[in-house]
């Protein structure tokens, strides 16, 4: 027991003490956290060669010729096929010019370009994958469950249904109808422009899917009449003011003509 003690009051216990301290919690983060920026390695080598060939001639001149960004351009290494395939694709990259935001425009390349981009970039540095038809299928998804999260993480600034809205410095949380579910998965994996970044420790790829169905359930006719935009109190209001103010204005203007 003497010993024991005498060991425990040495002068290099703390620092043993300490470094064991920062070992298990080293082991427990990376236990505990979610490896969602992995490297795609399914591309093949002509697919990787021939998205560099497309780089260089159409992104370089603004992300560098290595993709390593420069002054207000970002940085495109570690990003993640998901992220080059949710900007090419949509047609938001490469920008006519610059803004506040990048609109959606028609894609400039074929889809068998935009994964050939997406591969050269992926290669460059582990990132976010394009996920499968699987992660992405809405008939697999819960509507339900896609209402509660799209309303506690994402209604803020696209509307509750998704119609989309306006933001701060010009920019805009643009509607979601017309959203492929591909597209709405990679938006929340990869957080484009002022979106958050919602990974699996956020929501799970399940999670995520259900937004998507509920998502995609918003497309269909609504079934309460017309939906004024899906905009809420603003579009309904000015119904009300416009068309019920107006109808009660020539009530009136009926019931005086009649009782003089």
């Amino acid at each position: 027991m003497k010993a024991l003690a005498a060991r425990r009051h040495h002068r290099f216990a703390p620092v043993v003490l300490m470094l064991l301290a920062l070992l298990a919690t080293g082991a427990l983060y990376a236990v505990m956290t979610p490896t969602t920026a992995t490297a795609d390695t399914s591309a093949s080598a002509e697919d990787i060669e021939a998205g560099k060939q497309l780089f260089q001639a159409n992104c370089a001149t603004c992300h560098g010729v290595g993709a390593g960004g420069a002054d207000e351009v970002p940085s495109l290494i570690g990003v993640g096929a998901a992220s080059v395939n949710f900007q090419v694709s949509t047609g938001r990259m490469p920008m006519q010019a610059s803004g506040p935001q990048a609109p959606v425009k028609p894609a400039q390349f074929t889809d068998k370009q935009v994964d050939q981009l997406a591969a050269y970039v992926a290669s460059l540095g582990a990132g976010p994958s394009v996920p499968t038809a699987e992660m992405v299928d809405p008939a697999l998804g819960s509507p339900s469950n896609g209402a509660a999260l799209f309303r506690t993480n994402c209604a803020m600034c696209h509307n509750a249904v998704g119609a989309g809205g306006a933001l701060s410095e010009g920019k805009w949380a643009p509607a979601l109808w017309d959203t492929t579910p591909t597209n709405l998965y990679q938006a929340m994996l990869t957080g484009p422009q002022s979106m958050p970044v919602f990974n699996d420790a956020n929501l799970t790829p399940e999670e995520k899917r259900d937004v998507i169905s509920y998502l995609v359930e918003q497309r269909e006719p609504s079934v309460g009449g017309l939906s004024l935009g899906s905009l809420g109190p603003v579009s309904e209001g000015l119904w009300v003011f416009v068309i019920g103010m107006g109808i009660l204005i020539g009530f009136a203007v009926w019931i005086g003509a009649k009782s003089s």
